[in-house]
């Protein structure tokens, strides 16, 4: 009796041990920190950010079109400013991000529009909230991670869940590289569908930050059958002509986008 007493006691210990170190094993704070690091990295806080972007959209099926822009960021008081470029037919439209307001400028009635950070911007996979700055550590936490490769990179992969209103999504996965940069994301519902597919494959550097210079977007809610396979609409994104000039303050403003515009 009493070597099954202590048989019963030693199991529970031991059972004990292993879920206190299954329990533990995952660092969160550990894990944050690294998303505020990327953060850090992705973002420029001290100074004007400037490039121009070519959005091209292939549809399932063949059909591509392209949007050629210019943006300004600031992204210490969380503003943008785009201006289309082209096509000649939405030449002159804009957009401009003061804080959590974000308007849709119309050449054409010379009229403001709210509209929303989530919406495709020029009807892309290309989000109007992807020309924001990284957030992942104020909208997410992590709840998983582990090393892999990806391509040639060596990667710390986690799983990310939403926990701000302004996340973009609501669970998401992102590769990171061992120079902090985000390679890939996959972004998901709430239910656990896959959304969009992101992938960074180049970045330049600026001065001493490091920024994208390309990326390729899969958007997996639209697609098509064609000859019994599937194909999805595929956006990518090269940005050229980056620069960290500072710029007056009216850049940001209404009135400077009315005046460009024309």
């Amino acid at each position: 009796m009493k070597r099954l007493i202590w048989l019963l006691m030693f199991t529970m210990t031991t059972f004990g041990l292993v879920f206190s170190q299954s329990v533990t094993a995952f660092d969160v704070k550990k894990y944050q920190s690294l998303l505020a690091t990327v953060d850090r990295e992705l973002s420029v806080l001290d100074t004007d950010f400037s490039a121009e972007y070519v959005i091209q959209k292939r549809d399932p099926g063949g059909a591509v079109s392209s949007t050629r822009a210019t943006i300004f960021r600031r992204d210490a008081k969380n503003q943008f400013l785009v201006l289309i470029l082209e096509p000649t037919i939405d030449k002159g439209k804009g957009y401009l991000k003061l804080g959590d307001n974000l308007w849709l400028y119309d050449p054409v009635g010379k009229t403001f529009t709210f509209t929303n950070a989530r919406d495709r911007f020029q009807n892309s996979s290309f989000k109007n909230s992807d020309f924001e700055p990284s957030h992942l550590s104020r909208d997410y936490k992590p709840l998983s991670a582990e090393r892999t490769k990806l391509g040639s990179y060596d990667c710390t992969l986690l799983e990310l869940e939403a926990v701000s209103r302004d996340a973009a999504y609501p669970k998401m996965k992102i590769w990171i590289s061992s120079d902090n940069l985000v390679r890939k994301r996959e972004e998901y519902s709430l239910s656990g569908s896959i959304l969009r597919t992101v992938a960074i494959p180049s970045y330049q550097k600026v001065e001493k930050k490091w920024l994208p210079a390309s990326m390729i977007i899969i958007d997996h809610l639209q697609f098509k059958s064609i000859n019994g396979k599937v194909e999805y609409e595929r956006t990518t994104v090269t940005v050229s002509k980056p620069s960290l000039k500072s710029l007056p303050d009216t850049v940001y403003t209404k009135d400077y986008l009315e005046r460009v515009a024309r």
